[in-house]
């Protein structure tokens, strides 16, 4: 069998000369001084005049400045709270809640500051799992874009009374006219009460659901197929067999941190479980679920709908096949034949929102088994509730002038419906509307009064993201702002004498039959029953909880009942026929998708997520157009497939614009050539382009300054102005909103745009065994594949012995008695979806950096995930692989400082000493993983270099620097200034105070035994997968040491060969496909890196021959 290449990109496959330059040198520039030394380096001064010099200077400056401390006072309280103690977090039971994702959570609360979102564990639905956006949303808390106060007509209302009085005059003024309330999906039980109440108040008016991305075309399928417009819970752990078709269910799809869970726990594999879930992903761009596909086939965006309708002729539906290419033809097959043997443990998704096409993928589900197996009726989702033919007529009736207020709630039309000018003429003729979103952002500009509404974490509330299963909400600090909770709003102009706090505490308690349960309830944040494995408080307000009750579960919200009904066999027939008329796509079509970090929007101006990198294309800050190797070729004559080519797109981040005009409207973004991609599909993300609707491509510099300055003022520094505004681009069939558009025409736009990518960043150059997979019929058939491998590595350092800890260095053996810490990470199960990034920020106050500086490989997150293609350019094989640093026992970075600032601590750490760093730089040239990061300016604001940088720090570094928004650091990680490293010290801080907890109990430390932890690093708490495990690893009980031992076969340590024993191991990759991969005697698997497929000196230009493997 060819050997396997692994690449990061295109000049790493290539082994291009720009490649191989950038890959010897560690540090792409010189020192910012060194860059403009304006001949201070050329100066022959001695070394006795400098240092002479250099002391005086020092001194005078230190004789200026007084060298004194400034005095800050630590004032006591003169009653203590008695939940409050100074240093000593505690954590409030919530639920993030936003378009749609609904996480229980857990907010670590210090000195009365929220500085950290955990997974609430009791979760039966989550079970502690979290997502990038929430990891990311205790920033937005602090974000000082957020509105301060209400208005009305564009100016400060002084009081709520004052502020309720002229909304009161004015809903007295419109008489009889309809009052609407347009809201995001309410997932919320006693808001549902609070709206039926408030409208109850106005005779014809009502409630209208819209949602940013549309899932109307699923709900009204499942009406037509069982006469239920609801959307049922799915059970990806139970299924043997999931297909996508164009589904993005990791990243975008419904409650994705759920999606992630299940997923996980059917990619578990070891000797007790030798059984793992098979994924098949039909697809038109290569999205981050396609990524983790065990079988990936691509296809044209208008083909969804002929694929979908040829599995189901293949499983045997009564429909006639249509005609597709033979590649497609034969993957059906295999997909069909895959699915009947596994009947009744499979499951088929679509992410298209053409009705049809969700009737068509119905009738599969029927004939596999799906429904009471993996599809479960009995409980119903409550998030995704909007209908577009309502919003629809809403903006009919608003341009009639048939409205007489509209009242609007986490819903942004003017920005993200597909027709905004509709929306934004109609709102004129509307007689009033009100804003209770948090912002400035595009509709509330447009509306009369703005009240806005708390964040999550200074509110009281409840969410139901599917029946049966709730979750409570309540405050972790008083309101920042003066902003007001809007269900205090609704209540109070419905002419209610009590506020919501009561009647939300009022309702609980009647239905959990009294306040012991409604205590209990509230300290463990979900009403599900359950003992809660940490301490979590109530709020101040409430009482002290009983924990010796149990929760008695509520009725269902909405979309109550018993199982699904009778299955309408007679819609699959009308859909095939409405699919099968179609028109075909054109030369080229367009697909519009969600990123798992910016989502539709809603957190623009979160630098967290900004700078947390694409899974897939790793870039950052920006959206742009996903185009394929072969589209790049024909329109902008880049072969990456030769070296010159190849150089010339990716060394430099400057990249060529695509202007792309769909249905009589145009966008230019800059291109990412991603392999994987159909050769006629683009691809681009929604949710940027926040507050520049007006700066079109074409106005002149001044007018694109004016609306970038209003949009960065209102969105905000971060959000304001980033990338470009892609939902214009999606149209309405009549029915449903279309996020596809089949022909859409494209052109150079003649000028090139800065793309900040990290793809190339901290390359193993010239390093083997970075990453290992293999597939799970390889796997069964030769469990100890790799133990080759792993005697071949340890003869070749200790020949006579077989000590390879103790002969293959030069060091002495050092005992390691007592805790000695370690991590595992499964690859098989990391989904790539960058939630562990994202928390190690917000734990550990990683510097945000911005765009120009990423740019410029200063990028300084601890943790990364490296993703890896393999195989063709057309449709290759992917790999995700967290990495972080090794902790290595051996490690290169400690010997080569020359003032101990990196040290092994007795506990296996690898620790920094920052007041001792001098910035040598000389351990981050020493470490192999390329895991430290080097603080080229002061990007957090200790001190005043930042203004000395002003040219080259982004406005979203300077965010990080207000005073409110540095309320979110941890007090327990230092801040990092000017010329010092950093990088992963295994969050010492909490392995500290996971043995201070241990040792105030007098036991040992917990450390996974039974399932209990006294600690877990950020990433390995945040993970929806638990593809991390982290403890002790001289505790034969601990789940790490499990965690090895129960996959032994599969365990290895990133460029073992150096002999650095690392303290963090992998588990290889395996994929539940059926190729058998033989390895001869001489032949063993190729990771990335190595010589294969260098060319000779002299042939750039001429082209690369790429590994050819059987396309999936």
């Amino acid at each position: 069998m060819e050997q396997k290449k692994y690449w990061q990109s295109f000049g790493e496959l290539n082994q291009t000369t720009a490649y191989q330059s950038a890959a010897q040198d560690e540090f792409q520039e010189e020192l910012p001084f060194e860059a403009d030394d304006k001949g201070l380096l050329e100066v022959k001064t001695p070394r006795r005049d400098f240092l002479k010099y250099l002391g005086f200077s020092t001194a005078a400056a230190a004789v200026a400045a007084s060298c004194e401390i400034p005095v800050t006072k630590a004032i006591p309280y003169v009653n203590k709270p008695e939940d409050v103690i100074p240093g000593v977090a505690n954590y409030y039971a919530t639920t993030f809640v936003q378009d749609g994702e609904v996480v229980p959570a857990l907010a670590k609360v210090r000195d009365g500051r929220p500085i950290k979102i955990e997974g609430n564990e009791l979760s039966p639905v989550t079970l502690g799992g979290t997502s990038p956006r929430m990891q990311a949303s205790v920033l937005d808390l602090y974000d000082t874009s957020r509105l301060p106060y209400p208005m009305a007509n564009g100016k400060e209302v002084s009081t709520f009374d004052a502020f309720d009085k002229m909304v009161a005059a004015d809903f007295a003024r419109i008489g009889n006219a309809p009052v609407v309330l347009l809201t995001s999906s309410v997932t919320s039980p006693t808001t549902r009460l609070v709206i039926d109440q408030f409208l109850g108040r106005f005779p014809g008016s009502r409630h209208v659901t819209y949602d940013a991305v549309s899932y109307s075309g699923m709900l009204l399928a499942n009406e037509a197929t069982y006469g239920r417009r609801a959307i049922p819970s799915l059970n990806l752990a139970a299924a043997k067999v999931i297909v996508g078709l164009s589904s993005d269910f990791l990243a975008s799809g419904i409650n994705p941190v759920e999606m992630n869970r299940q997923y996980g726990i059917g990619r578990k594999l070891n000797v007790k479980n030798p059984a793992m879930s098979r994924h098949i992903q039909f697809e038109s761009m290569m999205s981050m679920t396609g990524a983790n596909a065990d079988e990936r086939y691509h296809h044209r965006p208008s083909e969804t709908g002929a694929v979908a309708l040829a599995l189901y002729a293949a499983l045997g539906g009564a429909v006639t096949a249509p005609a597709l290419d033979q590649r497609l033809q034969q993957a059906i097959q295999k997909t069909a034949a895959t699915l009947t043997k596994n009947r009744g443990a499979s499951i088929v998704l679509a992410g298209s929102n053409d009705p049809n096409i969700q009737i068509i993928v119905n009738g599969i589900n029927e004939l596999v088994g799906a429904n009471g197996a993996t599809i479960n009726w009995t409980s119903t989702y409550n998030t995704k509730q909007g209908i577009d033919a309502d919003m629809v007529k809403l903006v009919d009736d608003m341009n009639a002038g048939a409205i007489g207020a509209l009242l609007i709630h986490e819903a942004n039309p003017a920005y993200n419906y597909y027709d905004t000018k509709r929306f934004s003429d109609g709102l004129k003729k509307v007689k009033f509307a009100v804003s209770f979103n948090p912002k400035m952002d595009e509709t509330s500009e447009l509306c009369k009064y703005v009240i806005p509404d708390h964040h999550y974490l200074e509110s009281w509330g409840d969410a139901e993201p599917k029946t049966g299963f709730v979750s409570l909400i309540q405050p972790t600090i008083n309101p920042l702002f003066k902003t007001r909770q809007w269900q205090d709003s609704l209540l109070k102009w419905s002419g209610a004498t009590n506020d919501y706090l009561a009647f939300f505490r009022q309702y609980w308690i009647g239905r959990l039959g009294g306040v012991p349960n409604w205590d209990k309830a509230l300290q463990d944040g979900v009403i599900n029953g359950g003992v809660s494995t940490r301490t979590v408080i109530t709020s101040p307000t409430s009482s002290s909880p009983d924990t010796g009750r149990s929760v008695n579960a509520p009725q269902p919200m909405v979309n109550a009942g018993g199982g699904r009904t009778g299955f309408n066999g007679a819609s699959v027939a009308q859909a095939a026929a409405a699919v099968g008329s179609l028109k075909k796509g054109g030369t080229t079509e367009l697909v519009l998708y969600q990123k798992v970090t910016i989502g539709a929007g809603q957190q623009a101006n979160n630098p967290w997520l900004h700078e947390a990198p694409d899974p897939v294309t790793k870039a950052t800050w920006d959206n742009y157009a996903i185009i394929s190797p072969a589209l790049a070729k024909s329109l902008f004559k880049i072969d990456i497939e030769k070296r010159g080519d190849a150089d010339d797109y990716e060394v430099h981040p400057e990249k060529q614009v695509i202007r792309i005009t769909a249905n009589g409207k145009v966008i230019e973004l800059p291109i990412i050539i991603v392999p994987g991609t159909n050769p006629n599909t683009i691809a681009i993300a929604l949710g940027y382009g926040r507050g520049t609707d007006a700066a079109k491509d074409g106005d002149d510099d001044d007018k694109r300054k004016v609306q970038i300055d209003k949009a960065r003022r209102n969105i905000g520094k971060a959000g304001g102005a980033t990338g470009k505004n892609a939902f214009p681009l999606v149209t309405f069939n009549g029915v449903t909103r279309d996020y596809f558009i089949p022909a859409v025409n494209v052109a150079e736009a003649g000028y090139k745009y800065k793309v900040a990518q990290s793809q190339t960043h901290q390359t193993h150059e010239g390093r083997t065994e970075v990453v290992l997979e293999t597939t799970l019929a390889t796997l069964m058939k030769d469990p100890e594949m790799f133990e080759e491998r792993r005697e071949e590595l340890h003869k070749d350092f200790a020949p006579k012995t077989g000590n390879f800890e103790r002969d293959a260095t030069l060091y002495p053996l050092f005992p390691k008695p007592g805790i000695k810490w370690g991590m595992s990470i499964d690859l098989n199960s990391c989904t790539g979806c960058q939630a562990c990034v994202v928390a190690c920020i917000a734990e550990n106050n990683v510097a945000v950096v911005g765009k120009n500086e990423v740019a410029r490989f200063h990028d300084m997150h601890w943790l990364r995930i490296d993703r890896y293609f393999s195989g063709n350019l057309e449709n290759p094989s992917v790999i995700f692989q967290p990495m972080l640093c090794q902790h290595c026992d051996n490690a290169p970075c400690e010997n080569v400082c020359p003032v101990a600032a990196t040290m092994h601590s007795s506990e296996g750490i690898n620790m920094m000493a920052y007041n001792r760093c001098i910035g040598t730089r000389y351990c981050a040239n020493n470490c192999p993983y390329k895991v430290r990061r080097f603080n080229w300016a002061d990007y957090m604001g200790a001190d005043s270099f930042p203004d000395n940088q002003r040219d080259e720090i982004s406005d979203a570094s300077f965010m990080m620097n207000e005073d409110l928004t540095r309320m979110v650091l941890n007090p327990d990680v230092t801040v990092r200034s000017r010329g010092v490293m950093e990088k992963c010290t295994f969050c010492v801080q909490r392995c500290q105070d996971g043995k201070l907890k241990a040792k105030k109990e007098s036991r040992p430390l917990k450390s996974g035994e039974n399932g209990e932890f006294d600690l877990k690093t950020a990433c390995q708490q945040a993970c929806p997968t638990d593809a991390i495990v982290f403890g002790n690893v001289n505790d034969k009980q601990s789940a790490v040491t499990r965690h090895r031992a129960d996959n032994q076969d599969r365990l290895f340590y990133v460029i073992e060969m150096l002999h650095t024993l690392p303290n963090v191991s992998y588990l290889a990759k395996v994929r539940n496909n059926d190729a058998i991969i033989h390895l001869g005697e001489g032949e063993k698997q190729e990771t990335i890196g190595g010589q294969q497929g260098k060319q000779e000196e002299g042939q750039e230009g001429q082209g690369q021959p790429v590994n050819k493997e059987p396309q999936h």
